[in-house]
């Protein structure tokens, strides 16, 4: 029984740290066995109130809740790093997908629908039908950009209010009176090319895009 109990602690040490199996070697632990026997355990001093074969049971036992009471301190001390770690891991995915460089994309564009009216915006405002917002899935809100529909050469200036299309291929909403004033609502969609004018920066400051020199002729 001593020699298993001594393997043991050693299997134990090589999975738990010292001081905390030192912690758990000072504290009394007192095991019900199978037919009524008990151990109690202080330090490396076993006491066995009577013999009786249930003791393996009681060994596992007793193993059990060694590493139950290791478990309960030592894993959620460990959680919040871990926790804290995927959160930021999170926020900065978030983050990178933003394309603060100010050069042109080309895709689709498509309207917001009616069911959309008055609705919040990621900025925190309520879409209006007849302003100038959009919706950029890549551009950061703010951001003032020249959308050029590309079958008829109509364009016009819109600022990123919102997040969206989540369709494929598909860049920018417009509102329902800008597509209008591009040509795009018989349709529903057109190929555009949106070129970013202002683009606001991380660190606050506003970075001239392709479509500034566009706008300033």
């Amino acid at each position: 029984m001593k020699n298993n109990l001594h393997t043991t602690e050693k299997r134990l040490l090589d999975l738990i740290p010292k001081a905390q199996w030192v912690c758990l070697k000072t504290q009394r632990v007192s095991v019900a066995m199978a037919s009524g026997s008990v151990v109690s355990e202080r330090g490396d001093h076993v006491n066995y109130t009577r013999s009786h074969p249930g003791r393996t049971r009681g060994l596992q036992a007793l193993l059990l809740l060694i590493m139950s009471c290791y478990l309960s301190t030592a894993l959620p001390a460990q959680t919040p790093p871990s926790t804290a770690a995927s959160e930021a891991s999170a926020t900065g995915a978030h983050h990178a997908h933003l394309d603060r460089s100010g050069k042109p994309r080309k895709g689709k564009a498509s309207y917001y629908g009616q069911k959309f009216y008055s609705k919040k915006m990621a900025d925190g405002t309520s879409m209006n039908p007849q302003s100038d917002s959009a919706a950029s899935k890549t551009l950061p809100l703010g951001t003032k950009a020249r959308v050029t529909n590309l079958e008829n050469g109509k364009n016009e200036v819109v600022e990123i209010r919102d997040r969206g299309p989540y369709v494929k291929d598909r860049i920018v909403d417009v509102s329902p009176k800008t597509a209008d004033k591009l040509g795009l609502k018989e349709n529903g969609t057109a190929p555009v090319e949106v070129k970013p004018v202002e683009v606001p920066q991380a660190d606050g400051s506003v970075k001239p895009g392709a479509g500034a020199a566009q706008t300033h002729q």
